[in-house]
């Protein structure tokens, strides 16, 4: 079973930057994807970047520009770099790691608030 360790959020001032981590109990180099979602309160989860094992990131249109995902394998970390961060921005913010066999992992979730 895959463990997913995320860290990083917190409380942030609209236009800050925040970066989240997010750590594999095993190596990602297998994995076929690796994202980050985030569910604001009263609100669906929702897809904030993919990646895969080759070729660039994919971004949910809003985020584009302002948030960098991006990995280390030789940590088994995924890395969300989130700037000039929005009110809007707030939420849950969870890593997703697809595996070959079609398991999906989940991690525990990291609160980011955005607020002055």
């Amino acid at each position: 079973q895959v463990q997913l360790v995320e860290s990083g959020g917190g409380l942030v001032q609209p236009g800050g930057s925040l970066r989240l981590s997010c750590t594999a109990s095993e190596s990602i180099f297998w994995f076929n994807s690796m994202a980050w979602y985030r569910q604001a309160p009263g609100k669906e989860r929702e897809l904030v970047a993919r990646i895969f094992k080759i070729g660039s990131p994919l971004y949910a249109e809003s985020m584009k520009g302002r948030f960098t995902m991006s990995r280390d394998n030789a940590k088994n970390t995924v890395y969300l770099q989130m700037n000039n961060l929005k009110s809007e921005d707030t939420a849950v913010y969870y890593c997703n790691f697809a595996a070959h066999d079609g398991n999906d992992y989940w991690g525990q979730g990291t609160q980011v608030t955005v607020s002055s």
